[in-house]
């Protein structure tokens, strides 16, 4: 895996754990689990939850405690309709963001792209 750096992970987050939570409701843990099985990166409880919490005071998502088969009851969060109308705005945001950047660093002098050829230069005779 990647060791992505901080600033781009907090970007991609919301977005992210959005996206996760499409698929079916599940609990904090499991969200982080599967961002980090995707490569995108281990989430820590500490960003996770408040990001969580953001969502649930803006109508994102439904919270549920649901006993576990072993351990203590786990609180699961649900995309509301909110949430999907959400989550499809800052996917195709994200996905224009992404194709730009991609454009612009591509384009730029130290590309890495080996199938630009440097532009030729005229010769002063």
């Amino acid at each position: 895996m990647d060791d992505w750096p901080g600033e781009w992970l907090r970007g991609a987050l919301e977005v992210c754990v959005l996206r996760v939570l499409a698929d079916e409701p599940t609990y904090g843990y499991a969200i982080s689990a599967r961002l980090e099985e995707a490569g995108i990166g281990a989430v820590k409880g500490g960003t996770l939850y408040p990001l969580l919490t953001r969502f649930e005071r803006a109508g994102l998502v439904e919270v549920e405690w649901r006993t576990g088969e072993s351990g203590p009851a786990r609180k699961y969060y649900a995309l509301t309709g909110e949430g999907r109308t959400q989550l499809a705005t800052l996917a195709s945001r994200w996905a224009r963001f992404a194709d730009l950047t991609r454009g612009f660093v591509a384009d730029s002098p130290g590309s890495p792209d080996p199938s630009r050829s440097a532009p030729q230069r005229e010769s002063r005779s």
